[in-house]
């Protein structure tokens, strides 16, 4: 082999040598570069994680024991926290007819609101809260939902017929479509504050509609008539006694000393 020769294969091997080095390092950066991005996407991944949860535990609120001190009215109760701080709180979602504002007079069934919180939660007893997101109104009350042997206060008024569905404010909004409907079948019983017709509406309580709710004198010869005589927005009338479901939260026109004096005015009996 002559020195040319020698020298060009010399060359060949250099340079496939060169090129070998260069391509393995290519390869080296490209994996360097996926396993860099697969750490990324798994952190992308951990974080959604994390942060999923967190915004499951906050649609959930906070859940604690609480002592009632004492029922405001139908929708506000002061409650004793368990390291002794009291607070006044405001029932989520819902709205009762006015007994203690300031400004307005004593709405219909709001009385009766009042005395079925109060008997659900009298002063002393123990009862479950939970908190919504965000907490506190303007007023700076806590705003939450509240249970008593498992069952939710704000749907039992709505229930009643003595509340509405009301300040629905975004995020708290959890039990929105379950309340709506519980709201639905008490309006189409016409029962309590649906019994009235519009007195409930979307801004509130019509006050205007309170004379509607006035009791007639007695009809009968007895002293204290115990019958209770309703005409519903459709303008049927119906009587309720004392021992029926809905006697309690029933605003009569008119009352009766029997059932005979309800029927001869043209009423008929309640089938609850």
């Amino acid at each position: 082999m002559n020195g040319n020769s020698f020298l060009h294969s010399y060359l060949n091997v250099f340079l496939l040598t060169a090129l070998c080095l260069i391509t393995l390092s290519g390869c080296q950066a490209e994996s360097d570069n996926l396993i860099d991005q697969s750490k990324q996407e798994d952190s992308i991944s951990n974080e959604d994680i994390r942060s999923s949860a967190d915004s499951s535990n906050e649609e959930n609120g906070k859940t604690f024991t609480a002592e009632i001190i004492k029922v405001v009215d139908g929708d506000t109760v002061k409650i004793k926290l368990a390291n002794g701080n009291e607070e006044t709180v405001r029932l989520l979602l819902v709205d009762t007819p006015e007994t203690v504002h300031p400004s307005k007079p004593v709405q219909p069934f709001g009385p009766e609101a009042s005395k079925f919180t109060k008997e659900l939660m009298p002063a002393g007893s123990k009862v479950e809260v939970e908190t919504g997101i965000g907490e506190r109104d303007k007023y700076g009350r806590l705003l939450a939902y509240f249970y008593v042997d498992g069952k939710m206060v704000n749907k039992l008024l709505l229930e009643k017929g003595l509340a509405r569905v009301a300040y629905v404010y975004a995020p708290n909004t959890k039990y929105l479509d379950e309340l709506e409907y519980i709201q639905k079948q008490a309006q189409k019983d016409e029962i309590g504050i649906w019994s009235i017709e519009n007195y409930a509406t979307s801004k509130g309580f019509d006050d205007s509609k309170s004379k509607e709710a006035s009791v007639e004198k007695p009809t009968g010869s007895c002293s204290n008539p115990q019958i209770k005589g309703n005409i519903n927005s459709k303008g049927n009338k119906i009587y309720h006694i004392p021992s029926g479901q809905y006697y309690e939260i029933t605003k009569p026109e008119e009352m009766f000393c029997t059932e005979q004096d309800a029927q001869d005015s043209g009423f008929r009996k309640s089938q609850s």
